[in-house]
């Protein structure tokens, strides 16, 4: 095992059994059985350390996600990796916590890998044509309301006592918002002005860069694009 290695491991491992899921750099260097000097060539500083833990207690998790099939039907996969990320955040509270703390100016690469794979599962949302806005806008909802679920489930648990059902709930709610009724469920799609046009301009969106030989040139492209995501992304009235 190599130093750097060791050094995460150690920290990991500390980090999970810190009651205020902080880590001090003394402790971890004991338990690595490094030097101070060693540990700050690796990691640069507190702030690198504790990056780089997030992330390697986060590997497993990111690798569940990005070996995962997509199903056939995205909006499941969207409820699916909800629940996964709330799942995760309970079971590993301190590096969640630490994931998402306002402490650390640079978020762990984890957080952002995070991100782009919920972007992922938005994009086959809207080219399936089940998604009211772009993904980019759906993204900017789901992903602060899972964090923040998921954050208030691991401090406050005297209050959420029923975590399964407050993240069900919260969950469906932010679905609603975002997705239209499925259509194979015989739910016709709600009278929201403008909704068709935000539904087909998300649509159409998602579909536009996969198009092969596309007689658009890239400026062309790249301005259709952002008057589709300003069609998708229209401020609610009323």
């Amino acid at each position: 095992m190599d130093t750097r290695t060791r050094i995460l491991r150690a920290a990991a491992d500390l980090l999970a059994r810190s009651p205020e899921a902080d880590l001090l750099t003394r402790a971890v260097c004991e338990a690595a059985g490094v030097g101070a000097p060693v540990l700050y060539r690796q990691f640069g500083d507190k702030e690198g350390l504790l990056a780089a833990v997030v992330d390697y207690g986060y590997e497993q998790y990111l690798s569940d996600k990005r070996a995962a099939v997509p199903s056939d039907d995205p909006v499941r996969d969207l409820r699916n990796g909800w629940d996964n990320h709330v799942s995760f955040a309970l079971e590993n509270p301190n590096f969640y916590r630490l994931m998402y703390s306002p402490g650390l100016s640079t978020p762990p690469a984890a957080a952002t890998e995070a991100h782009q794979l919920l972007l992922g599962v938005l994009e086959r949302c809207a080219a399936a044509g089940r998604l009211r806005i772009s993904p980019q806008l759906a993204a900017q909802m789901v992903m602060p309301a899972t964090v923040g679920v998921a954050l208030l489930l691991i401090t406050r648990p005297t209050i959420y006592t029923d975590a399964a059902q407050v993240s069900a709930r919260v969950r469906e709610a932010v679905v609603t918002a975002i997705v239209t009724p499925d259509p194979s469920a015989g739910r016709e799609r709600t009278a929201e002005p403008g909704g068709e046009v935000a539904v087909a301009a998300a649509n159409l969106g998602a579909l536009l860069p996969t198009l092969p030989d596309s007689p658009l040139s890239a400026a062309e492209t790249g301005l259709l694009l952002e008057w589709l995501t300003r069609l998708a992304d229209r401020p609610v009235t009323g």
